[in-house]
């Protein structure tokens, strides 16, 4: 999808159809010249936040979509009911038989005058954008007869906010970029999308960019650097495993960067403690942390945001097989700690320590790490917010503030050190499982968190998130990490 900014009108407006809110929808008709067309819709329909009115005309622009609440109910509107119109527009836009439309950004209350603050312009547009960017994803590759695709291929604001809205198209663009090469790869076939796969794409991004330089570490180099964790891993597998590593160098010589690491199991068997078969198909997702944070990287690169990122993408298989761990081994992970595998299906947390050990080499100012880590995260917070564990407070806000702002929310929970003295071996320094099934999500992170003292850290666990069962990759937390990432390139000045 391309985005585009246009200033002007609306009578004025070049496009196939206009979205317009409906508490502006008369004086936009007069202005068209279809005052009557309107009024019928109008009185036909009720309005309400999320609600569309479709409106067709004789010649250009051919639909007028009308959305959200009369006049008399949106004066208290906010940026929250404007994303339910938004997502509600784009939907409807992507079923419409149309090639180019513009929004009527301007009309749009969203908490404040409307069209009078630069900053609020700017957030509904990334609004406004980011639910088509959703709306108008297809994944149909591997379809032998593709189905249409959605004829939408441009969408433009229309805004007297001229600057705010190019900065927010261009950002909008390059979230779009990278939420689309991560949902591609969280929706391949695990016989494709396998750590071989992912490192291929991953070196994509490296391609005529003197600023971006991708390197991969073998199983080989992981057993030389001592990754024992890492590898128990992938030992039943006859894919080896990949540590991806993306460096982006946009921003200060000198800098500290930012890295984000992603859980990358690209199926998840569960190893000897197999899983049940119910459900397994979905185990191919368990690679959509890895997917996240090579789609950030991609999006910062897109976006040239003058900030030093690093990407690391924990990729490797977990199968049942004769050299397969086992439940009870003992392996020494980089930093030296033992852990006891008292379960072979939690396997993430032992890529991810050794990730995070290595990632203490760039001297990071903060570090995130994403994982569908635990079904637990799905019982505590559902699919509407992540999980956030943190040992720094202030990255905490500042992940937790861009998710609020990019509307993919998390949620901080506790990371204690009662909690701790569950992970006590009696015959390593740590099991990678607590005694039972209680706190799972927390008890997860507590294992991370003893990876992760030298630098600033946040963990977020998204297996609630990260996908949406039988309809695929979700992309988060792509938009709240992308949004952490233009903060910091802007703080950074």
């Amino acid at each position: 999808m391309r985005y585009a900014t246009r200033t002007g009108n609306v009578a004025s407006a070049a496009t196939d159809c206009l979205v317009v809110a409906r508490r502006a929808a008369t004086d936009v008709a007069a202005a068209l010249g279809v005052e009557e067309q309107v009024r019928l819709v109008l009185e036909g329909t009720k309005g309400r936040v999320g609600g569309v009115a479709r409106v067709y005309l004789p010649s250009p622009p051919s639909r007028l979509l009308i959305i959200g609440a009369d006049a008399k109910d949106d004066a208290n509107g906010s940026l929250a009911d404007f994303r339910r119109d938004m997502t509600a527009a784009a939907g409807a836009l992507a079923n419409l038989d149309v090639r180019h439309a513009t929004v009527c950004l301007d009309d749009f209350d969203a908490g404040g005058k409307p069209g009078a603050d630069a900053d609020i312009t700017y957030r509904k547009a990334r609004i406004a954008l980011a639910a088509v960017a959703h709306a108008t994803y297809r994944f149909s590759a591997y379809k032998s007869k593709k189905p249409s695709p959605a004829k939408l291929r441009q969408v433009a604001v229309l805004s007297r906010r001229r600057a705010a809205t190019r900065r927010a198209v261009a950002h909008a663009q390059a979230l779009d970029d990278g939420l689309a090469f991560a949902k591609d790869l969280g929706n391949q076939p695990p016989n494709v999308c396998n750590p071989s796969f992912v490192a291929r794409e991953a070196r994509k991004l490296g391609r005529g960019n003197s600023n971006v330089t991708v390197s991969v570490i073998d199983e080989p180099k992981m057993a030389e650097l001592g990754m024992g964790a890492f590898l128990s891993v992938t030992r039943g597998s006859a894919t080896p495993a990949k540590m991806i590593i993306v460096h982006v160098s946009q921003g200060k010589r000198g800098d500290q960067p930012i890295v984000l690491v992603g859980k990358g199991i690209t199926f998840d068997t569960g190893g000897i403690n197999l899983k049940p078969g119910s459900g397994m198909e979905e185990m191919k997702f368990d690679m959509c942390g890895a997917a996240a944070v090579l789609g950030a990287a991609k999006a910062a690169i897109a976006s040239e945001l003058p900030v030093n990122l690093i990407a690391i993408a924990a990729a490797a298989e977990n199968m049942p097989g004769s050299r397969a761990s086992r439940p009870s081994d003992i392996v020494t992970t980089m930093s030296g700690q033992t852990v006891e595998i008292l379960n072979t299906d939690a396997e993430g947390r032992l890529v991810l320590c050794d990730a995070l050990t290595y990632a203490e080499r760039f001297k990071p100012a903060s570090v995130i790490d994403v994982a569908t880590l635990t079904g637990a995260q799905v019982v505590a917070l559902g699919s509407h917010a992540s999980a956030l564990y943190a040992n720094d407070d202030d990255l905490a806000d500042a992940v937790a503030d861009a998710g609020d702002a990019a509307g993919d929310r998390v949620w901080r929970m506790p990371l204690w050190d009662d909690y701790q003295k569950v992970l006590d071996s009696t015959f390593a320094d740590i099991r990678n499982v607590g005694a039972g099934r209680a706190a799972g999500s927390i008890v997860a992170a507590c294992f991370l968190s003893r990876f992760t003292k030298a630098f600033p850290w946040v963990h977020l666990d998204v297996a609630g998130t990260a996908y949406v069962a039988g309809r695929g990759s979700s992309g988060r937390p792509l938009p709240a990490l992308f949004e952490y990432l233009l903060k910091a390139a802007s703080a950074s000045g």
